[in-house]
C-alpha cells in the first residue's frame, strides 16, 4: 500500500502523520505539495492538520482551492479513500467532500488535551476492526472544531450511520468545542471519505503509554489490502 499526505503552506502534523502510518504498516509514505496535481498513484490520500494558509478567512478555506485538491476530489469520487485530521477535517468540509462546516470552539479558546472518544458507528473502513461504543482516548489541538450542520445534513449524518466518532464522558467539559450531537468525526454517504477533529496519529506508539490512534489507520489498511 503507498498513502499520500498532502502538505500545504501551515500543515505541522504532517511528518506525525508519516511516521504514523509507518507505524501502522504502511509499506510507502508520499508527501504531496500542496501546488502539484499528481497524487503519484497512492492508494489512500491523508489531510493533515496544522494551520493551512495560518487560517485566515475560515480554516480551510483557502487550502480547498489549492491544485492538489481538484485531484483529491476527482480520487474520491472514484471511490478512493481519503482521511482528513484537525485541520484536514476543515479542509474536506469547505471541498465539499464532507458536509458540515468546523466553527470556533462554543468557549472561544484553543483546546490542546485528551479526550474520550465513543466509536459511533463501524460502517466504515477507518472503524470496521473496532467495536461500537468503544471508548478511545485520542488528543486534540483545535480552536475552531465545533461540528456543525443544518438540520437536513445532521439528520441524513444521524439516520445513515455516518457519524463515526462522539465525544462522550461526564461533567460539562466532555465535549470541548460545543460539537451538535457531541460529533468528533464523520464519513460522507459513499463511506470513503473520513474527517475527524482529534488527532490519532499522535497516539500510535506503544512507546506513549497509548496506541489507540493506531487502531483506526491499521483498520483502513485493512481494508485496501
Amino acid at each position: 500500500m503507498k498513502a499520500g499526505v498532502i502538505v500545504f503552506p501551515g500543515s505541522n502534523c504532517d511528518q506525525d502523520l508519516v511516521d504514523a502510518l509507518k507505524m501502522s504498516g504502511v509499506a510507502t509514505v508520499a508527501k504531496l505539495w500542496h501546488k502539484q496535481s499528481d497524487l503519484e498513484n497512492c492508494d489512500a490520500i491523508f489531510v493533515p492538520g496544522g494551520f493551512s494558509y495560518g487560517d485566515y478567512l475560515r480554516s480551510g478555506a483557502i487550502a480547498r482551492f489549492s491544485p492538489i485538491m481538484k485531484e483529491v476530489s476527482r480520487f474520491a469520487e472514484k471511490g478512493g479513500m481519503v482521511m482528513g485530521i484537525c485541520n484536514g477535517f476543515q479542509i474536506l468540509t469547505e471541498a465539499g467532500l464532507l458536509p458540515g462546516a468546523l466553527l470556533r470552539n462554543k468557549n472561544r479558546l484553543f483546546r490542546c488535551e485528551y479526550v474520550s472518544l465513543e466509536v459511533a458507528s463501524t460502517q466504515s473502513a477507518i472503524t470496521q476492526n473496532l467495536k461500537k461504543n468503544q471508548t478511545l482516548t485520542i488528543p486534540i489541538a483545535h480552536g475552531e472544531g465545533r461540528f456543525f450542520a443544518s438540520a437536513d445534513d445532521l439528520k441524513e449524518l444521524e439516520d445513515n450511520d455516518q457519524v463515526l466518532f462522539r465525544y462522550t464522558g461526564e461533567g460539562n467539559e466532555y465535549n470541548p468545542n460545543g460539537s451538535l450531537n457531541d460529533i468528533a468525526g464523520i464519513t460522507n454517504k459513499h463511506r470513503n471519505v473520513f474527517g475527524m477533529m482529534p488527532h490519532p496519529e499522535r497516539v500510535t506508539d506503544p512507546r506513549l503509554g497509548n496506541n489507540d490512534g493506531r487502531k483506526l489507520f491499521e483498520s483502513l489498511i485493512a481494508s485496501l489490502n
